[in-house]
């Protein structure tokens, strides 16, 4: 880790524990987790202010994909700050997004990445200095925000199958023939999702294609599944490969933080003797 003249962290046996010693150091930080799907984890005095993975949309991915703002006006935008360090006071300023609206967004996006980043054990991660990036939040405390991860988890758990399989499968809809219900009746959140679930599209794949979060179209496909909607896909007998149509704004790198709930001692990579810029890898369960 590069730390410069900054006090050395402590070893972290993981991410959250990572960012509660960021929190005591009042750091302002960028954390680069390597894995899958990865990302970036900005800090700011401490406090988690934004995250960026190519598991979720993020608030680029979520303003574009749901027609919030067109791709002309976005360039623009971007245009004018090319540090990307006032793109948040520029969309305000424009009247694009309201300064409230823009903080619901921001901190949804931090919270779905969160998320999907809980989905895997990361491999390794680095503390870098602070990198700039679109947000417009106050921060959240570590505390507050595997809070929020653990519910989101428990939320979706206990059904079958478990919550990571949930978010990487392929969902195709049901046969027509045996339907329970008409898909028109159902609301316009989920024929959108129906919609979407082709066979192949994961949750992940629907959330940028519809420019909507993880968590919330997972609830939905969760739904779907349980009013026998949609099912899981069954590859071909020819074994091809699916060739799902990812539509994503932006790309990133891939995941990074899980709830202590959903790592156990078995699991938690481990920082190399004699280094300081990133955890020892090991190789997932």
């Amino acid at each position: 880790m590069t730390e410069g003249t900054e006090e050395p962290l402590p070893d972290s046996r993981n991410v959250p524990a990572l960012l509660a010693a960021l929190r005591t150091r009042h750091r302002s930080c960028t954390v680069v987790v390597t894995g899958t799907p990865g990302g970036s984890i900005h800090v700011r005095d401490g406090l988690v202010v934004a995250m960026e993975t190519p598991g979720a949309p993020g608030i680029e991915g979520l303003l574009l994909r749901s027609g919030r703002i067109g791709e002309q006006t976005w360039s623009a935008v971007r245009a004018s700050d090319t540090t990307h360090e006032h793109l948040a006071a520029e969309l305000v300023d424009r009247g694009l997004v309201g300064a409230a609206e823009l903080e619901v967004i921001s901190l949804g996006a931090l919270f779905d990445a969160a998320f999907a980043l809980s989905l895997a054990v990361p491999d390794s991660w680095e503390v870098t200095g602070p990198v700039p990036t679109l947000y417009r939040n106050a921060g959240v405390t570590p505390e507050r925000l595997l809070g929020e991860v653990s519910r989101r988890i428990n939320f979706l758990a206990g059904e079958p199958g478990s919550v990571a399989a949930l978010a990487r499968t392929r969902m195709q809809p049901a046969s027509t023939a045996h339907l329970p219900e008409p898909a028109d009746r159902l609301p316009a959140r989920h024929r959108a999702v129906l919609a979407a679930a082709d066979g192949r599209r994961t949750a992940r794949d629907i959330a940028f294609a519809l420019g909507r979060g993880l968590f919330a179209v997972m609830i939905d496909l969760r739904h779907l599944l349980d009013r026998g909607l949609v099912r899981p896909h069954t590859p071909s007998a020819n074994g091809r490969p699916s060739t799902a149509a990812r539509i994503a704004p932006s790309a990133a790198p891939p995941s990074a933080m899980a709830p202590p709930s959903a790592l156990d001692s078995a699991s938690l990579p481990r920082r190399l003797p004699g280094r300081n810029s990133a955890a020892a890898r090991r190789p997932h369960d």
